[in-house]
């Protein structure tokens, strides 16, 4: 099977799967991660792997765990069962797994050093960050806010440290916090120059919406 073919056969099978997805984790979301995933990979010219690339952006979101009670062995095992059906090489299908079990923002608090790195996750998790920021961060955050019945803004509720995946997780607190609590802190957890230049235009631009947030509710 050509590349080209298993990447087209692949993002069908996404699309399948998402087709019901809350809209901050669906199809369309997907799309933009491969998108920026590609374009990084382009600029950065380092001899990522495009084909792994492709396929670890279109099945990086393939059973998110926030949406399976926690289970982050979901994601991994799915994208593993659906390569393994189109016989792709083993070397493949295992890069790709670890890509999706390593991505995630909530993974930064396990450990300092990586248990798994490569050019092509470095990539992808740039490319996903960038989705979680600017103009589109912030409609998916309150999306995904009213998705879980959280409240928009509340001043009654402190912002969290968060010292632990558990307890990053475990938060329920207003979508305002999340900004504090993970939002704005991923500017500085990108990975490639690309991926660092594209966050600075849309971390600012989520500075200038919160400056003019808390105008309008009258806190500042």
């Amino acid at each position: 099977m050509s590349s080209q073919l298993l990447i087209d056969k692949t993002a069908k099978y996404v699309k399948d799967v998402l087709k019901n997805a809350e809209s901050g984790h669906d199809w369309y979301h997907v799309q933009r991660v491969l998108n920026n995933a590609q374009y990084i990979a382009e600029q950065e010219a380092n001899g990522a792997d495009r084909l792994i690339i492709s396929l670890g952006a279109l099945l990086h979101d393939i059973a998110d765990s926030k949406f399976y009670n926690g289970d982050e062995s979901i994601g991994p095992k799915k994208a593993r069962e659906f390569l393994t059906e189109l016989n792709v090489e083993e070397d493949i299908i295992h890069h790709v797994e670890q890509i999706i079990k390593h991505l995630s923002y909530k993974n930064t608090f396990d450990s300092p050093l990586k248990p798994f790195s490569s050019i092509e996750l470095d990539i992808i998790q740039d490319a996903d960050r960038l989705d979680a920021i600017g103009a589109i961060g912030i409609a998916r955050a309150f999306n995904y806010g009213g998705f879980k019945n959280r409240p928009i803004y509340d001043p009654e509720i402190a912002v969290e440290t968060h010292l632990s995946k558990e307890s990053y997780k475990k938060s329920q607190g207003p979508t305002i916090n999340h900004f504090y609590e993970k939002l704005l802190l991923l500017k500085g957890l990108m990975n490639t120059t690309t991926g660092k230049q594209m966050a600075e235009e849309r971390h600012q631009f989520m500075l200038k919406f919160l400056d003019q947030f808390y105008r309008e509710v009258g806190s500042r």
